[in-house]
C-alpha cells in the first residue's frame, strides 16, 4: 500500500481508533456532502467523491486497515530515526574539562598567576610537554602554613566558591580540596626555590578527564487532524504517537493548517530524561470551507445576470449565514472579502472570509441571452 495516498482517517474525519459503525456513518455523511449531483458547480466533486470511497474501502476491511496502520507507523518511525540522526550529526561534542587544581583555583579567585593577570595567562597556552608533565613534589611549607593546612576544612572551599566569579570553570570542574588551596596560598606568599635542573615550565600541570556532554533527547513529531470548526472553537484534538499512545492537544488561538504545537516532556524517553512532542496540525477537508492561514475561503455560485448587474445575497460562514453585497461586473477573478469572519488570531482578532465567485448558466439555455452575446461578439446592434 502506497503511503502517498490521502490519509483515509482524515478524508472521512474520524479518529484512528474509530469503530466500524462510526466509520460507516462518517462515510455516508462525507459521500452525501461531496456527491457530484449535489456539487455540480465544483469541478473536483467527482475526485473528492472517489477519494471518500477509497478511504472507506481501506477502513471497512480489517486487514487492509491493519496494513495501512502498520505502514504508517513504520513510516513515522523511519522519519523519527532520520530526524534523530540529523540532530546527532549537527550536535558538536563539548570539549572535555578536567578537575580544577589548587593552583588554578587560586589564580581564578585572585585573577593573577604569580603576579601576572589572568588574561596574560589565557593568552599564552601551555605547551604540550608542560601539560603532560607530572606535578612536582611540593616543598615543605613553614610551620604557620602547616598549622593552617591542618586546620582548614570545607569552609574554605565554600568561601572560594562564593566569591569566585561564576563561569564554566566553576560549573564544569571539581573543586580542589581546601587544604591544597590554603597550601597554594602560602606557596605564593613564600615561594620555594626551584630544584636543580627544574624549569619553570615543569611546574605547570593540568589534569584532564573525559566528561560526556549532556545529550538532549530528540523531539517526537506526530500529526493531529482538526476540522475548521475545531480551529474556530479552539477545541481539543487527538494525536496518535507511533507507539499507539493518544495525546490530547488543545488548539490555541492562531492555529491553522501546518501549525506546530510543542508538548513538553511528552516525547521519547531516554533514561530519566524525556523529550518534547511536536504535533503538526492538519485541517481535514471541508465541504464548504478551505483554510488559508487564518482566512477561510468559500465558493459562491452566481448567475451571469447577477454577476454583471450585481445583487445582494447570503453566504455561509463558520458561524452561520451572513449578507453579502455583490457589486456589478463581478467575476471569478475578483473574490470578495468579508472581514472578521475567519479563524481567531493570537492577538484576539479574526481573519477574513474570502468569497470566490463561480458563474453558472442555468439548467436550460436562455435564447435572449444567447442572442445578446452573439450580437456583442459579431458587432451587431439590436
Amino acid at each position: 500500500m502506497k503511503m502517498s495516498m490521502q490519509d483515509p482517517y482524515a478524508v472521512l474525519g474520524v479518529r484512528r481508533n474509530a469503530g466500524p459503525d462510526e466509520i460507516k456513518a462518517a462515510w455516508r455523511a462525507v459521500a452525501k456532502a461531496v456527491h457530484p449531483d449535489q456539487n455540480r458547480e465544483d469541478p473536483n466533486a467527482t475526485a473528492r467523491f472517489a477519494e471518500a470511497g477509497r478511504a472507506y474501502e481501506v477502513l471497512k476491511d480489517p486487514q487492509m486497515r491493519n496494513r495501512y496502520d502498520q505502514a504508517r507507523r513504520d513510516a513515522d518511525l523511519r522519519r523519527m530515526e532520520e530526524m534523530k540522526r540529523r540532530a546527532d550529526r549537527s550536535r558538536a561534542p563539548e570539549p572535555p574539562v578536567g578537575p580544577e587544581t589548587a593552583e588554578e583555583a587560586v589564580s581564578r579567585i585572585f585573577g593573577t598567576d604569580n603576579g601576572k593577570p589572568e588574561a596574560t595567562k589565557a593568552a599564552a597556552p601551555k605547551p604540550a610537554a608542560a601539560r603532560a608533565a607530572p606535578p612536582p613534589p611540593r616543598p615543605e611549607a613553614p610551620a604557620e602554613a602547616k598549622a593552617a593546612d591542618e586546620g582548614a576544612d570545607e569552609t574554605a572551599t565554600e568561601a572560594a566558591a562564593t566569591h569566585a566569579p561564576f563561569g564554566p570553570s566553576i560549573l564544569a570542574r571539581a573543586a580542589a580540596p581546601a587544604a591544597e588551596i590554603v597550601s597554594s596560598l602560602f606557596r605564593r606568599i613564600l615561594p620555594a626555590a626551584p630544584e636543580a635542573g627544574e624549569k619553570p615550565a615543569d611546574k605547570a600541570h593540568e589534569r584532564t578527564g573525559d566528561k560526556p556532554a549532556a545529550e538532549r533527547v530528540p523531539d517526537l513529531v506526530c500529526e493531529a487532524v482538526a476540522t475548521v470548526e475545531d480551529l474556530f472553537r479552539r477545541r481539543r484534538v487527538t494525536a496518535t504517537l507511533p507507539d499507539g499512545q493518544v495525546l490530547k492537544v488543545t488548539l490555541p488561538a492562531g492555529t491553522t493548517d501546518g501549525s506546530l504545537i510543542r508538548l513538553r516532556e511528552q516525547g521519547y524517553r531516554q533514561g530519566a530524561a524525556r523529550g518534547d512532542a511536536l504535533v503538526s496540525i492538519r485541517v481535514a477537508r471541508d465541504a464548504h470551507f478551505r483554510v488559508d492561514g487564518t482566512d477561510v475561503r468559500t465558493t459562491l455560485s452566481l448567475s451571469l445576470h447577477d454577476a454583471v448587474l450585481g445583487c445582494t445575497t447570503t453566504v455561509a460562514t463558520v458561524t452561520g449565514q451572513t449578507s453579502l453585497v455583490v457589486p456589478p461586473w463581478s467575476g471569478p477573478d475578483r473574490p470578495l472579502r468579508i472581514p472578521d469572519q475567519g479563524l481567531p488570531m493570537a492577538d484576539g482578532r479574526r481573519g477574513a472570509l474570502i468569497v470566490e465567485l463561480s458563474l453558472t448558466l442555468g439548467a436550460r439555455p436562455d435564447q435572449k441571452l444567447m442572442d445578446l452575446m452573439r450580437s456583442q461578439r459579431d458587432g451587431l446592434v439590436l
